[in-house]
Order: structure tokens, then sequence, then C-alpha cells
């Protein structure tokens, strides 16, 4: 019987997860993964932290008993999209911190380019906004004594976090990245599928130095520990889209963790919209599968605010309950962040509507109008994605936050349409294995584990209209 291997980087933990031949998990592997808030606008992670944390979870799950190493036949990568960072391309010896996706120390810089707004969208199925990776790296390039130096020496690659891990996975001489992690830096062409000359140009970030770019479903080299073959990378919102095979024109993928997005498969045709991005979850040689997306800067990112700002104590065993009986909380304006999709823009400093102080919120009311606010910029969004395609009838939902009951119910209320939630909300690992293993229509079904039906709910949809307009 022949093991897929899924490996699923994220912002704060990476995971290790074996599935059998009928994509039934058979072991997990975790371990942990530090962030640092050096300000409100610098976030940075450590690479070597990052690689340790890879290897533990691999040591986790292949000594697990149930687990053959020898059986696997191939293994995905799936990363955090839009944290970037420069490296040796001799050695692979990291030259600087990873920029979080996170990261938005490069805001004021870009405003500068403010006029190539519609060329850079029209090329990349991007906003022009510090969060993806271009202007990242330009600033790399531009304050970085050791980043500098190796480009002098010529031994220089900059670019998306997966390429790093990538060589270091498999030991390659050469630097590799694949369309969908590409596909986040503002540098990547949505048509060409290839990095673009007029956008390297534009935020001086020269070609030679940006890993080759290669499709998502190929041969990515093999694992230097037991020479597994690694047949497919992708982004982790992505690869959560394929969690349950080839994804349908019907039903909207939610995935919530540190951020928050929606993602509408469009076929192969890429398809536009002002508000929302275009990207891309799966390609070969010969094409690529398309989906439009809204995001969500302040998920659990906004959650974490909110439990440091009120000193919160075990609360994620009470919020469950909270989210039942707080029945009146106050509207929380969520730019943690910044504002994503459909604003696109810092927005209003984050705090209470017609509140002056934030303290006075009781907490359990404070941290339940920050789960209101993720479903009401979530629903922003897929009101935007239900009239390109009306056809829309469900929301598959899944990641960390969306074990929270009450957060699913607000949302199935809010949109108008069921949610369904699956018994393995952890969908990356499941999506990037299935396109490991070649995109098999034999796997078995993860199985739903809830259904949540549109309610009457006035009062919450009173609060988001409120939201909406002062937004």
């Amino acid at each position: 019987m022949t093991l897929t291997l899924a490996i699923d980087q994220g912002t704060h933990a990476t995971r290790a997860v074996v599935f059998d031949a009928d994509g039934r998990r058979l072991a997990l592997g975790r371990a942990p993964v530090d962030l640092q808030r050096i300000s409100q606008a610098e976030v940075e992670q450590s690479p070597e932290d990052i690689l340790m944390s890879l290897e533990q979870a691999l040591s986790n799950v292949l000594s697990d008993p149930s687990v053959d190493p020898a059986a696997i036949g191939q293994a995905g990568l799936a990363t955090q999209r839009s944290s970037v960072l420069a490296w040796e391309r001799s050695s692979g010896r990291a030259l600087s911190a990873v920029l979080s996706w996170q990261d938005t120390r490069t805001r004021e810089a870009l405003a500068g380019l403010a006029s190539e707004t519609d060329a850079v969208s029209r090329r990349t199925g991007l906003r022009l906004s510090p969060h993806y990776g271009a202007g990242k790296l330009r600033w790399l390039l531009e304050h970085n004594a050791a980043v500098q130096q190796a480009r002098d020496n010529n031994d220089l690659v900059i670019g998306p976090l997966a390429s790093y891990l990538l060589q270091h996975l498999t030991g390659a001489d050469t630097a590799t990245v694949d369309h969908a992690n590409a596909s986040r830096t503002l540098l990547w062409n949505l048509e060409q599928r290839d990095w673009d000359p007029r956008l390297c140009e534009l935020f001086g970030v020269p070609a030679r130095l940006l890993p080759a770019c290669r499709p998502i479903c190929t041969d990515h080299g093999r694992m230097v520990s037991g020479g597994v073959p690694v047949t497919a990378m992708n982004g982790d919102q992505t690869a959560a889209l394929h969690a349950h095979g080839s994804p349908g024109e019907d039903t909207l993928q939610v995935n919530i963790g540190t951020g928050a997005f929606v993602l509408l498969p469009t076929g192969h045709t890429p398809h536009r919209h002002p508000d929302l991005l275009t990207g891309i979850s799966r390609s070969n040689r010969m094409q690529g599968d398309y989906h439009l997306e809204g995001t969500v800067n302040g998920a659990g990112a906004a959650v974490e605010w909110a439990a440091q700002h009120f000193d919160l104590v075990d609360w994620q065993s009470r919020l469950p309950r909270w989210l039942e009986t707080v029945t009146a909380p106050p509207v929380f304006l969520n730019s943690i962040g910044g504002l994503g999709s459909p604003w696109w823009r810092p927005g209003p400093a984050a705090g209470f509507l017609d509140c002056s102080d934030s303290s006075a919120v009781p907490p359990a009311e404070a941290l339940v109008a920050v789960i209101e606010s993720i479903a009401f910029m979530l629903c922003s969004n897929i009101e935007l994605l239900r009239e390109q395609c009306p056809s829309v009838r469900r929301i598959r939902i899944s990641g960390g936050l969306s074990r929270l009951d009450g957060l699913c119910r607000r949302i199935a209320s809010l949109s108008g349409l069921e949610v369904v939630r699956p018994a393995q909300v952890e969908t990356t690992a499941r999506g990037i294995a299935w396109l490991a293993a070649g995109g098999p229509d034999n796997w078995v079904s993860a199985g739903d584990a809830a259904h949540f039906e549109p309610q009457s709910m006035t009062e919450l949809l009173r609060r988001y209209d409120r939201f909406c307009a002062a937004i």
C-alpha cells in the first residue's frame, strides 16, 4: 500500500501527516513555530526555527507505529503564502529573517507606486499591497547588508518561504518555487505563469535572484531523508481547496486560521473582479485551475489581539459558551493587519463602535464581538462571490476557528447558505496530499461533522449593517 506524506508549514506550527492509499489519515506530527511581532508593521519568523519545526514534525510522524516510512511513495509541501526571505544560493544558509505575510513595513514605499495599481492587478490578479512579497524583497535588498553582499558575490536567492524549505528538504543545487507561492509576490504573471520582467523592473527585484518557477503538480525533487519524491507544492489556502478532491463551482471554501480566506473555483480561465483576488490552485505544464478569492487579515490574529488586550485567561474553553449566551455584543471594527477585501486599506483603529473606552467592555462581549467581526468580513466577500456565481449553494468551512459552532451559525445566517464543516477541519494537509497523490478519484470522503442552516437572527443582521456602514 502506497502512503502519501503531507507537510503543512503554517504561521504557528508545522504539521506532517501521513495518508493511506484511500485518503485516510494514519498519523500526525506537529511542532510549534514562534512569531515575532517587532512592531505593528514588522512581523518576522526565524527560518532556522521553521526548519527545526519541519524536521521535528517529520520525525514525530515517521516514528509513529502505524507508519511504514518505506511505503511512502510521494510527498507534498504546503506553506504560508506571501512570507519571504533571502538565502545563500551555494549553501542554503538564511541571510534574513522570514518577513511574514502579516508584515506591512513597506506600506509607505508602495504608496509611491499607486499609479501602477491597475497594471499590477491586471498582470498578477492581486492588489498593490504590502502583505505580498515584492515590497518586502525590495526592502531586503535595500536594508540588509548580508543580502547585499551575497548579491554582489552572485550568491543570492530571494523569494517565497516555500522555495527555501524545498531546497533544504531536497538538498537541491538550484532554488525553485511553485506557481501558487510565486503568484503571491506581485512579480508573477497570471496569464504567462512565470516571473514578469515588467513587474520585476517596477519593484526593483531582479528576476535572476528569484527561484525558477515550476507547476504546482510536477517533480520537485526527492527528499534528502528517504528519497521520497516531492510531487506537489502549493500555498496553504489553495491546497485546502482540494481537501475533498476537485472542487465544485457550487461550493465556497472558507478557511479560517491566522487570516481567513474564501475561495471560489472558476475553472481553467482566470476571472477578474475589482475588489477580489484572482489566484491559481492547481497547475501542470499545460494548464492551471484558477479561483476568485476574498481575504480577511484579522481572523485568528484578531482573536490573539483581543486575548492579549483584555488579558483573557482560559478563553479557549469559555468562548463556545460565550457565543451562545452573549446576545447583544458591541460592534468591533476589525482592522487588525489592515482591511483586506473588498476594502483594501488600513482602516480605522481597531476598537468598538460607539465606545471610546474599550476597557469598559466586558471580556465575554469583547471576544464575541471580535468573532462576529470575522463573520461580517467573510460575508462581505461571500456576497461579492455569489454575485459572480449565483449557483453557489453551500459553504465548506475549515481551519481552527471553524470548530466554533457559534461562528458557523452566524456565517450561515448572514450569508443565507448552508455551512458544512468536515470531520477533519485541518484541510491543508489533506489537500496537498491529494494533489501529491495525483488527484485520485477513489479517496474516501473526509466526512461532514456538522451542518448549519441559515436562521433568523435579526439583531445579528443589524450589527452587520452597522459594521459595514462604519467600515
